[in-house]
């Protein structure tokens, strides 16, 4: 429940930065050290969220924009930040420079296993298993035996303290100079590295083009480039990739509980994912 009240603002302070698929973001006009982000119309609670979850992440010590405010401009509502000047999400760098693909995912996967090797509070944060189980709850398009093959395997995962994004594609990483930082926390957790990793990979293969050019401003085949210098690094040179992707695909079909969730339709190239699981 929303039992916080939100400072209201005045957008004429603010210049628009850019936008994304829950909202834009803006620059305030005299404060460089501030930046702005707001929520499409009509999300009061998911704003709200994310600014608790920011708050106990950025306290945990992960690399994350200092978060400030709740606030609306009347209409809309969103969250404060610290401003990172001059900084570039990994999308965009390979988007604008594909030729430094290989550096820009090797960055990455670094980045990524800095934080699934911090060990959280779990009094704090929830865990994965639990958020993916409570989703596939409130999923429409599974039959109650789909959802008792994906429960288990949730289940079967290995049961670990570590940071987990939730949402760790490649705009969600951004970088300043030398310095690299995690945006987007709404979904933080913690748990299995891979129920993370899954989401790197469905970004690169089972995302549609047109889909790929406009959230990550890059070819789909950047995108498959990308995956393939990220695995190397993240997993080691002496596994095969087939294998790595082997063991990562189902996880990576498991967004299919969010998306479908969230376009209210089934997502048939999500589920080929999860071939593995749902077999009797």
């Amino acid at each position: 429940m929303n039992t916080e009240k939100a400072i209201r603002i005045d957008l004429a302070d603010y210049v628009h930065a850019g936008e994304g698929a829950n909202g834009e973001s803006f620059n305030h006009r005299s404060d460089p050290e501030v930046m702005l982000k707001l929520y499409n119309p009509g999300k009061v609670q998911q704003p709200l969220d994310e600014m608790r979850i920011a708050r106990k992440v950025y306290a945990a010590g992960i690399p994350t924009p200092e978060p400030g405010d709740y606030v609306t401009d009347g209409v809309r509502y969103g969250i404060r930040f610290r401003r990172i000047r001059d900084k570039v999400s990994y999308a965009r760098a390979v988007g604008d420079h594909p030729e430094r693909v290989d550096r820009y995912a090797g960055e990455f996967a670094e980045m990524c296993l800095q934080l699934h090797n911090t060990h959280v509070d779990t009094s704090v944060f929830e865990s994965a298993k639990a958020r993916y189980l409570r989703q596939l709850g409130d999923n429409p398009f599974f039959t109650p035996a789909e959802k008792d093959r994906l429960a288990r395997f949730i289940s079967d995962a290995p049961d670990t303290d570590t940071a987990i994004h939730g949402d760790l594609q490649f705009g969600n990483v951004i970088f300043a100079g030398d310095k690299r930082y995690f945006i987007d926390l709404g979904d933080f957790c913690y748990g299995y590295p891979l129920f993370d990793i899954g989401m790197v990979y469905s970004t690169a293969y089972l995302s549609d083009a047109p889909f790929v050019r406009e959230a990550f401003h890059m070819e789909p085949e950047t995108a498959v480039r990308f995956w393939q210098a990220f695995a190397p690094v993240y997993f080691g040179t002496d596994r095969p990739l087939r294998d790595i992707e082997a063991e990562v695909r189902p996880f990576a079909g498991l967004k299919t509980i969010i998306i479908e969730r969230d376009t209210g339709c089934p997502m048939p190239a999500f589920r080929e994912a999860l071939k593995s699981i749902l077999k009797p």
